[in-house]
């Protein structure tokens, strides 16, 4: 990886984010929130070099799931009416709640959005084994499952153009694909992932997957930068919740 981020040690990434998602977890206050996520949008950007259209397309998830907490918080939680000429309920404190939810899920999103963007998953499982001591056992397997999911969608594209090769077309010549047909198409990937997880099992197993201590090719680096990384985030957290008490205060 050519990024700042891309060339940070998987582990030391994994436990930032989970870090930090931890930290907002105790806020319930929007603005330290919006500050959180304005300078990881920022650091995202410019560290993991994701492309603005990427970045923003990949958060309407979590901007579809913080707009459902905020029309949920505001219309059920007790407080201080803010519209009253609204046929329904709409409480101050409850819209401020749903607010600093929905900030909440959107600097957990973005900062995964940035992990998965700078993170090849084969550098995070040797690093998971190597730093975090995660047993290569569970390490492969997910490796596996994750190339699995990759392959999916090739899969299943061969199998609807086998389909539309072999089944009925429609009057203007478009092969007819309806609940019977997707249900033929589910079916078939499913026999053909369980045949591959089967050869994959096989093939660490044979291997000698987990029997003994094991060698890595290309082992992942863990270096002063990485310890730079983990300071420099814990420095801007501890910034941002400082001058939001201090100001509060």
């Amino acid at each position: 990886m050519t990024s700042v981020l891309g060339r940070r040690n998987p582990a030391v990434k994994v436990a930032l984010l989970f870090a930090v998602s931890v930290v907002t977890l105790f806020l319930t206050d929007p603005y330290p929130l919006l500050i959180l996520y304005g300078s990881a949008l920022a650091a995202i950007r410019l560290g993991a070099r994701v492309r603005w259209r990427t970045l923003l397309t990949a958060q309407l998830p979590f901007l579809a799931f913080g707009v459902g907490l905020v029309a949920v918080n505001a219309l059920s939680r007790p407080g201080r009416d803010l519209l009253p000429e609204l046929p329904v309920r709409v409480t101050a404190e409850g819209v401020t709640f749903g607010v600093a939810l929905a900030l909440r899920g959107l600097v957990i999103g973005v900062l995964t959005i940035g992990f998965l963007a700078s993170t090849p998953p084969r550098d995070l499982m040797i690093s998971l084994v190597r730093q975090a001591r995660l047993s290569p056992r569970y390490a492969y397997a997910i490796l596996a499952g994750h190339r699995m999911l990759q392959a999916m969608p090739n899969r299943w594209s061969t199998i609807r153009a086998a389909q539309a090769v072999r089944g009925p077309v429609r009057l203007g010549g478009r092969p007819r694909f309806g609940p019977r047909q997707f249900a033929r198409a589910a079916f078939a990937l499913l026999v053909a992932s369980i045949r591959s997880s089967e050869r994959t099992a096989l093939a660490l197993e044979t291997r000698g997957l987990g029997d003994g201590p094991r060698t890595v090719w290309r082992p992942v680096p863990f270096g002063p930068a990485d310890l730079v990384l983990a300071a420099a985030v814990a420095v801007a957290v501890a910034l941002v919740l400082i001058g939001f008490a201090v100001l509060a205060g």
